[in-house]
């Protein structure tokens, strides 16, 4: 299955919501694409050889310019099916599913995203899962997206900068904070990734990050909840 995942906005950095899932699918047999249009042209080629698009929804921002993104898509491939994923998908089913999005998932989303992909008939229009399984992560495979000196950096005080890596270490968040997107999805649950997940993410990084930068410092953070 050819499988193209797409975000839209992630705040600069290299996004975990596409590299997590792509692990995933890969690991399943699928033939991934990730692009980050923050970084990267849309690759049409990609698009129409495409018979399932993933779209990431992590937060408001991203759900504005997919919902722009997707009549484009839907041009370029009538027939590809699509998905929705990340906190904002089931949050906005109706409206999504307007524009022809198959399929929503909220919550821990690479489980259902393979399940999606595995399953070639349809799984009816608009149906969304918000799912709070606890998974077994794997490590995220960054392949194809742009090296992480194209994203958002440290500038130093004396000038200069230091290139920057992220990772997610949870999702979720134990807090009910009202004006919090996280709360209508998670509901108070807190998921961790593994650590010897993040260590060989962030080990996987530097590597990268080393072979074209060998006299740079490395700084990295890990997220401990999602926006």
């Amino acid at each position: 299955m050819k499988i193209v995942l797409i975000s839209t906005y992630e705040l600069g950095r290299q996004p975990f919501g596409l590299v997590s899932p792509a692990a995933w699918l890969r690991a399943a047999g699928h033939e991934v694409a990730c692009l980050d249009l923050t970084r990267q042209e849309l690759d049409e080629e990609a698009i129409r050889a495409a018979e399932r698009i993933a779209i990431y929804l992590p937060m408001h921002t991203a759900t504005r310019l997919a919902a722009r993104l997707i009549p484009v898509l839907r041009e370029k491939n009538p027939q590809v099916r699509i998905c929705c994923y990340g906190l904002y998908a089931p949050m906005n089913a109706d409206y999504l599913c307007s524009l022809g999005v198959e399929k929503l998932v909220g919550g821990e989303f690479e489980r259902e995203l393979v399940a999606w992909a595995n399953h070639r008939d349809g799984d009816g229009q608009g149906a969304s899962v918000t799912s709070m399984e606890r998974l077994s992560f794997q490590v995220p495979d960054r392949t194809g997206l742009p090296a992480m000196e194209k994203y958002a950096h440290l500038v130093l005080p004396e000038g200069g900068y230091r290139v920057v890596g992220s990772t997610e270490a949870s999702r979720g968040c134990k807090h009910l904070c009202r004006h919090c997107p996280i709360v209508p999805v998670y509901k108070g649950v807190f998921r961790i990734v593994a650590r010897d997940i993040v260590m060989e993410d962030v080990r996987r990084q530097v590597a990268a990050g080393r072979s074209i930068f060998h006299s740079e410092t490395r700084i990295f953070s890990t997220e401990s909840v999602t926006r």
